[in-house]
């Protein structure tokens, strides 16, 4: 059971004071007759519910891509922080989205939003190993024998064990690294047990999404067949052919 209002909300692009003026009007039916308290509660199994005669589904399922921008934490709310749900286009607010995993503060790039819980939990889940691609600024030059300890699996300075990861040296103080788990500051901690101090860090790629052209700070709703690749994905062997010399 659940409030006849916040269904309505949920299956479409409306808004609680939108629905609330919907329901003012009589455009709302619960099993035909019209209904004006959206307090009331209601059971989409059982019964049916229409706006001005076309039967609503129940909530629509929405995944959001986020180019996240430096300066807000991934929470759904915080006392003192801004938060990645501020960024959300008002008309987006009140489809109870929730961020997939976590960026840190400091972190740019590609952050993903869904109200489909069983498929937050698919996507963060650590048997999945979904691969996820950064691009990272930092001090100093990666060398082959970094390369060769991310792949072999790198210890954190405080004991922690990463898994085989992959690092692509891209020029001077530039790479590209490539984990299968989300550990905190992972990459960060990571390349500092290198001795290379991380100076600016973003997500570009997410399993088989890609950020692409996305402008800083905006958003944008995945088509459904970039939610099927992400429903399809499983663990694969990420780790490029290399010879051990």
């Amino acid at each position: 059971m659940e409030r006849l209002d916040k269904f309505v909300s949920g299956s479409g692009s409306y808004t609680r004071s939108q629905v609330k003026t919907l329901l003012k009007a009589g455009q709302i039916t619960v099993d035909g007759a019209v209904e004006r308290d959206g307090s009331r509660k209601i059971d989409p199994q059982t019964q049916t519910i229409a706006l001005n005669g076309q039967v609503l589904g129940g909530r629509r399922r929405v995944v959001v891509m986020l180019n996240k921008p430096a300066g807000f934490v991934t929470a759904t709310e915080d006392p003192v922080e801004k938060t990645v749900m501020e960024l959300l286009p008002p008309q987006m607010r009140h489809l109870d989205l929730k961020p997939v995993g976590r960026l840190d503060k400091a972190t740019e790039g590609l952050l993903l939003f869904t109200n489909d819980g069983d498929l937050l939990h698919r996507l963060i889940s650590p048997k999945k190993e979904i691969p996820k691609v950064y691009y990272a600024r930092h001090e100093g030059r990666a060398e082959e024998a970094d390369v060769r300890a991310f792949r072999e699996g790198i210890r954190l300075r405080d004991g922690t064990v990463c898994l085989p990861a992959v690092l692509e040296p891209l020029g001077p103080g530039e790479s590209a690294i490539t984990l299968r788990e989300g550990k905190y500051h992972q990459v960060r901690r990571m390349m500092a047990s290198r001795n290379m101090t991380v100076t600016y860090l973003e997500r570009r790629r997410e399993g088989a999404l890609e950020l692409g052209e996305l402008p800083r700070g905006q958003v944008r709703e995945l088509t459904e067949g970039e939610i099927a690749l992400l429903e399809g994905e499983e663990t694969g062997d990420f780790l490029p052919e290399t010879e051990d010399k």
